[in-house]
């Protein structure tokens, strides 16, 4: 649970970090880490805490990143790989599924303690699959470091992790990992920072060489070289006289030294490119530059910091996580440059019962004592007996969803700015193989429904399927062996339906009466204006205007017109799918003293809708997704081939090194599977990703196939021999 300070706080599903014994190894004395952690009590301020998410692009290495750090700061006693010959696997990738598939798919909670500060670190996942796990992640986080990989640089998940910091206003460090790679290139990936997510981001350090010759970094704040020759690091600075010293293999684990003769040209050339850019974005550093004054070490790092905690600045640090270089200054920069839980700000809302859309702000207190009301958000981390604002805590027992506000009974009437939970692209059939299992299936359902908000499931009264739908086919795929595992009921899913939509094509005026005469009051309402198609980037809004006058329709009942548009538009006459991309215009209308009442015009509503679309063209719109493809040069051809065969737009190219990348639009009713296609002609080389872009018009020979299945269906048209009925 997040404490915000005064009285509110959302809770949300994350799992626990199984607890892992984490003795330091001090000359065979056992050191309890316990001791070692005064967290969650009145003794540390704010100012000695610190709440930090690591987001990135899938296989940028963030997990690894996590390890060391946990390792470094004598959180764990042995490191493990992602998906290792050891068969252990990363201690923040806990569940069953991570270990097998080397992937983060739920954000792992855990703290640790660097210089007397507490650190509260959550790992989330890079797959776009799972990016709701990073949006409540940075929704209650203080602070984050971006990770992009030395070789691929910005990708597609990085644009939507940033897209995800701005959203919630997070100040970031980035980390540019895998410098040891063939290929690694960071010089790009800060140009890539700079050109594609359009932030003011400098080196903070340069690397002692590039690939099998990574020795090291540069620090262009100290002016001196940093060189990492241990194998390992398992002593705390905050512990040893000799903090960077490891007694068991007697060597070195950090070397200071002077800058190497041939880079310190280069070092004082970045590091006056850095104080530029700093002095850009901050005042105070911008008269000393302008008074051309050198700044001092403090100067800079304060000045750095401001910039930082205003996101105007976005500091850039190098190293190789799975190398074991660059860890401790990336740990030290946390400490110096992101905030703590005092510097941000957080509100809640004040729920008004007149249903205004002005929502009333209620600025947080970060008072670390009891003179406030407190809340907190659901993560699990270890039993403590008192928490205060700015911590992060656990709560068991409790029974809650994500995106719920808790408060005490004097702040009932205040709750959590939400989060944003981005539309589920994808759905499936999903069923028990076994009926006795049902009650088994229910509660997995209804407990991972809790848990991720872009899970979605509905009973579709016509096929009589549990259909379920979230953010692609792993996603998907994950939750139902999750159900095998945890719940021990296997379940059988069918052919994944594509989310399509129907709307028309142009403006169609309707006049329609609803009457209906049994003894006694009837019904009666009438409704006439014009249905209009919205544009293409509206395409899956729906909007009701009331352009009436006078009282020909009364106004208590306008409502109960748009309740019927809302409701017709459910189920669509060309293929059953929802409609979309439409605007009702109510222009005017009739009533009738007795018999109209509010079903009346809700009947008026669902019919107007029913006559117009009886008189225009629709059109069958289909989700499109922006894939992005990384593959070898030499299979560039069968990739775009195979992207031409999917009816793909490619919209660009880029290259490095070896490696090519490939840009493009696709629908994704084409997109299944392509992973395995794309493993396939590129050797198992290829990856990609992809994310939803958009709704286009499908092509007619789609919306023929659609319409036919949708009236084989419903038995409007014979079933063709040989042709399973779906």
């Amino acid at each position: 649970m997040r404490v915000l300070g005064a009285a509110t706080a959302v809770a949300l599903g994350y799992r626990p970090l199984f607890r892992v014994p984490a003795a330091l190894g001090w000359r065979r004395k056992q050191v309890n880490w316990k001791f070692c952690r005064w967290c969650s009590s009145g003794i540390i301020p704010n100012e000695k805490i610190r709440n930090i998410g690591i987001s990135a692009h899938i296989d940028s290495g963030k997990t690894t990143l996590t390890e060391r750090v946990l390792y470094y700061t004598g959180r764990i006693a042995q490191m493990h790989e992602v998906k290792g010959k050891d068969g252990v696997g990363a201690v923040m990738d806990s569940m069953e599924l991570e270990r097998q598939r080397g992937i983060t798919i739920q954000s792992a909670a855990t703290y640790t303690m660097w210089k007397d500060v507490n650190i509260n670190i959550i790992d989330t996942p890079g797959h776009v699959d799972f990016t709701i796990e990073v949006e409540r992640a940075l929704r209650v986080l203080d602070g984050a470091v971006l990770v992009l990989c030395a070789v691929g640089g910005v990708q597609c998940q990085t644009m939507t992790v940033n897209r995800q910091m701005k959203r919630y206003n997070v100040p970031f460090l980035t980390f540019i990992n895998k410098l040891d790679r063939l290929g690694s290139n960071p010089a790009r990936a800060l140009q890539q920072m700079r050109s594609k997510l359009n932030h003011n981001a400098a080196f903070m350090q340069i690397p002692i060489g590039l690939e099998g010759n990574f020795k090291g970094i540069i620090d262009l704040i100290e002016e001196r070289a940093i060189f990492f020759d241990g194998d390992f690091g398992r002593f705390l600075r905050a512990f040893l006289p000799l903090w960077n010293w490891d007694y068991r293999s007697d060597k070195l684990i950090i070397r200071y030294g002077e800058i190497p003769a041939e880079l310190r040209a280069a070092a004082a050339d970045h590091r006056q490119e850095l104080i530029e850019c700093v002095a850009n974005s901050d005042e105070q550093l911008g008269e000393l530059f302008l008074e051309e004054k050198v700044p001092s070490i403090s100067d800079l790092k304060l000045a750095i910091r401001r910039a930082t905690l205003s996101r105007s600045f976005a500091p850039v640090f190098l190293g190789s996580a799975l190398k074991n270089k660059g860890v401790q200054p990336l740990l030290d920069a946390v400490l110096e440059y992101l905030p703590n839980p005092s510097e941000v700000q957080n509100y809640a809302l004040l729920n008004q019962e007149d249903d205004s859309k002005e929502k009333t702000k209620i600025l947080m207190n970060s008072k670390r004592d009891n003179s406030h009301p407190f809340v907190g958000l659901a993560f699990k981390l270890e039993d403590v007996e008192e928490v205060f604002a700015g911590d992060i805590c656990a709560l068991f027992g409790i029974d809650c969803a994500s995106g719920d506000t808790f408060t005490n009974k004097d702040n009932s009437g205040l709750s959590m700015e939400s989060i944003h939970v981005p539309d589920p692209v994808i759905s499936v059939a999903m069923r028990p193989s076994n009926k006795n299992d049902l009650d088994k299936f229910s509660k997995g359902i209804g407990r991972f429904t809790r848990e991720d908000p872009t899970f979605k499931v509905h009973f579709d009264i016509e096929s009589k399927e549990t259909i379920v739908s979230g953010m692609g086919e792993l996603h998907l795929e994950i939750y139902a062996q999750r159900m095998e595992r945890e719940y021990g009921c296997p379940c059988i899913t069918g052919k994944p339906k594509v989310a399509f939509r129907e709307t028309i094509t142009a403006p169609v005026p309707f006049e329609f009466t609803h009457k209906k005469q049994s003894g006694g009051a009837g019904q009666f309402g009438k409704v006439i204006g014009v249905l209009e198609p919205l544009d293409p980037e509206n395409y899956t809004k729906l909007e009701f205007t009331d352009d009436t006058f006078g009282t020909n329709v009364p106004k208590q009942f306008v409502p109960a017109v748009e309740k019927g548009f809302l409701d017709a538009c459910e189920k669509g006459p060309l293929s059953g799918h929802k409609l979309s991309g439409l605007r009702f215009v109510l222009q005017d209308g009739a009533h009738h003293m007795v018999d109209s009442n509010e079903i009346s015009f809700v009947r008026a509503g669902e019919g107007a809708l029913k006559q117009a679309l009886a008189n225009t063209t629709l059109c069958i719109l289909e989700p499109i997704m922006a894939v992005e493809i990384i593959a070898p040069n030499e299979f560039q051809g069968s990739v775009i081939a195979g992207i031409n065969r999917r009816h793909g737009v490619i919209t660009g190219q880029d290259g490095i090194e070896d490696y090519f990348t490939l840009y493009a639009d696709v629908p994704l009713n084409n997109m299944f599977g392509y992973s395995t296609e794309l493993r396939s002609c590129t050797e198992g080389k290829g990856e990609y990703t992809m994310e939803y872009c958009r709704y286009q018009p499908c092509l007619p020979s789609t919306q023929e196939d659609l319409i036919n299945k949708y009236l084989e269906a419903t038995g409007q048209l014979p079933v063709k021999k040989g042709k399973a009925k779906n």
